[in-house]
């Protein structure tokens, strides 16, 4: 996101005025939240772990967004206030912006609806015993989610020429087949 060199920061320059994409704005609301929720309850260094997550995150990126970079700033700013200003700074030349400084700049919200789950990691298990997993949407239905789990090829590698007495379902958590 930033770099150091020779005591001079310099920007990445992945860095462009684009919006972010939705797996983007889900980690940066994420961020958002945890930070906030941390400081609060002075637990800096879970505040501090959530930002790391959220720069290695944006660093193995292929563009950053703009915005999500002014609100890690604004995240970081409590913590590294010298740096976080100079980079703002560095921010408004190098894109022409004439937003306010560092210090003026309201703390951020995050949005619940960019934070709710399109997807659930589901456990397939033949017999009892975990086989496999597989992602599946919120709103698949029994029917779809049973037979994704007997299409899986691992699946059917162990079910191949066995007859399935019973395929149970608990939604959002797993599929077991008992043959």
């Amino acid at each position: 996101m930033a770099e150091n060199q020779a005591g001079e920061w310099e920007l990445s320059t992945k860095l462009k005025s684009i919006g972010p994409d939705k797996a983007q704005q889900k980690l940066t609301h994420a961020t958002i939240k945890k930070v906030t929720e941390d400081i609060e309850s002075l637990s800096f260094n879970t505040a501090i772990s959530k930002m790391m997550i959220f720069v290695n995150a944006f660093t193995n990126a292929e563009t950053l967004p703009l915005s999500a970079m002014r609100t890690f700033l604004v995240l970081l700013n409590p913590f590294a206030p010298h740096l976080t200003s100079e980079l703002w700074q560095k921010l408004n030349s190098k894109f022409g912006d004439n937003v306010s400084d560092m210090t003026e700049q309201k703390w951020p919200d995050y949005d619940e609806r960019f934070l709710a789950e399109d997807e659930v990691e589901m456990v397939i298990q033949v017999n009892g015993k975990v086989r496999d997993r597989m992602n599946m949407s919120i709103h698949s239905t029994e029917e779809d989610t049973k037979s994704a789990a007997l299409a899986n090829p691992r699946i059917q590698r162990l079910v191949n020429g066995k007859t399935v007495r019973k395929v149970v379902v608990v939604p959002k958590k797993l599929v077991n087949i008992v043959i």
